[in-house]
């Protein structure tokens, strides 16, 4: 298992090995001792599923304020994403910058997003399934927050318009991030 480093250090990209033979292939998506030598050490408490029917689906940007604030390890089952990761600790100094990874199955990569951080992706195939594994608090409503998803201020370069975009309804009135008090 690979930790890779990204542009904002304190998220990784996690890169299984994969073991293959003529039936197919065999990989360690987790292993705690493995994620701890390169940096992750989170005790991650609950796991998550989603699945996306449509391409341009965006979920996000997501985050849960302290005392629920989370990391996420996100991988993808089925199909595709571009996972985006935008960091909103208001000392660091990459605040306010994203991290991008084109994450899907047949890659098997994963990206590590560190509490702190607001996190969203978009599906680049239809019938993508997500998974991710989540440390720190579990989910909790009231401390739920999120952002406009394609705030021109953040610069994230997505694979869909706004208006072939495929939203929640919390999704679509999201505050921009200029509007977002100092969280962490």
């Amino acid at each position: 298992m690979q930790v890779i480093t990204q542009e904002i250090p304190a998220v990784k990209l996690v890169v299984p090995k994969r073991f293959g033979d003529d039936r197919g292939w065999f990989s360690e998506t987790y292993r705690a001792d493995l994620l701890a030598e390169g940096g992750i050490e989170d005790a991650f408490i609950q796991d998550n599923q989603s699945f996306s029917a449509q391409t341009g689906t965006v979920r996000g940007l997501h985050f849960q304020r302290h005392p629920f604030a989370q990391a996420k390890l996100v991988r993808v089952l089925a199909g595709a994403i571009l996972d985006v990761a935008v960091d909103l600790r208001r000392e660091s100094p990459t605040y306010g910058r994203h991290v991008a990874a084109r994450l899907d199955a047949g890659n098997g990569h994963q990206l590590y997003i560190p509490i702190g951080f607001a996190h969203a992706f978009c599906t680049l195939e239809p019938d993508t399934m997500v998974a991710y594994k989540v440390a720190g608090g579990v989910y909790s409503r009231e401390h739920d927050g999120n952002l406009l998803w394609n705030d021109p201020e953040l610069g994230i370069d997505w694979p869909v318009t706004a208006e072939r975009a495929v939203l929640s309804d919390k999704d679509k009135v999201a505050p921009r991030f200029a509007a977002l008090p100092a969280l962490f």
